[in-house]
């Protein structure tokens, strides 16, 4: 009985492990990761790097399904779009992604047990592991596309699907210099069986500042502590977003911003 129960402990303390085509997916990058990550770069080395990313995007094809999304390309690519550890943007979403020129509007799909390994992944850098409380982070949207960092000014009050068991939707800005600014980028997100759809639009909505927020700015910006320049911005930033999340529902333009949301929710709806 005493084995018997030293068994089950160590069952329960053994980490989690994908579902198997998940975990063939993940142990193919994997190894497609430590093996490019190690090698020196040439011609060649390029050459097998933009096979693998093909062969992987083939595997997602498998776990994903069938994508039809409204404007985007009917062919997904792999989300993860560098297998180089030293690149910049290494680790983005495991998915199948779909983008416009110039990356206008961008879509990732993917399922729940990649996108909670995913997570766990990012945890050293703050993500939140529940899959809602992540969706509410600025830390989910920047790490899963682009290589620029985001910063959610306001959640926008969309209506979950039916077939949907969560839906999510934010309006912020992206870039990689200061994120002070007028947010346009609406983005979505949505679960659907075991399914995740994540759709990002850049120039979705015309917004405007809030005089009641610059005036906050203005004032953290204006304090003497703390000295660190970059530390008093953040601190200044974080005032200003809650100030605007505060004050948006209230703003001529807000109506707009959550009928744009709502409707990039419904193309992401299972047909």
């Amino acid at each position: 009985m005493r084995s018997l129960a030293l068994l089950c402990l160590l069952i329960l303390a053994m980490p989690a492990r994908a579902a198997a085509p998940e975990q063939h997916y993940l142990d193919l990058r994997d190894r497609y990761i430590a093996k490019f990550s190690k090698a020196k770069e040439s011609e060649e080395i390029y050459k097998q790097h933009d096979a693998a990313l093909k062969e992987l995007a083939g595997v997602l094809r498998g776990l994903v399904g069938p994508v039809t999304i409204k404007g985007l390309p009917a062919d997904g690519k792999s989300n993860v779009d560098t297998l180089f550890k030293s690149d910049i943007g290494f680790g983005h979403l495991d998915g199948l992604g779909f983008a416009t020129e110039g990356d206008k509007r961008q879509a990732v799909v993917t399922t729940t047990g990649l996108l909670k390994h995913w997570l766990a992944e990012h945890r050293t850098d703050g993500m939140p592991q529940d899959i809602g409380a992540a969706f509410k982070s600025d830390r989910f949207y920047y790490y899963a596309i682009q290589d620029a960092a985001f910063a959610i000014y306001a959640p926008l009050p969309v209506t979950k699907p039916a077939s949907a068991s969560a839906a999510f939707a934010v309006l912020g800005l992206r870039g990689n210099g200061g994120l002070k600014g007028t947010p346009h980028e609406i983005d979505v997100v949505t679960i659907q069986g075991d399914k995740v759809f994540f759709l990002a639009a850049t120039d979705a909505v015309k917004t405007a500042e809030i005089p009641a927020c610059e005036k906050v700015w203005k004032q953290m910006m204006a304090k003497k502590t703390p000295q660190d320049d970059m530390a008093r911005e953040d601190q200044a930033m974080d005032a200003y977003t809650k100030c605007f999340a505060r004050e948006a529902p209230s703003q001529p333009w807000f109506a707009a911003a959550v009928k744009k949301a709502q409707s990039q929710l419904d193309e992401l709806l299972l047909r």
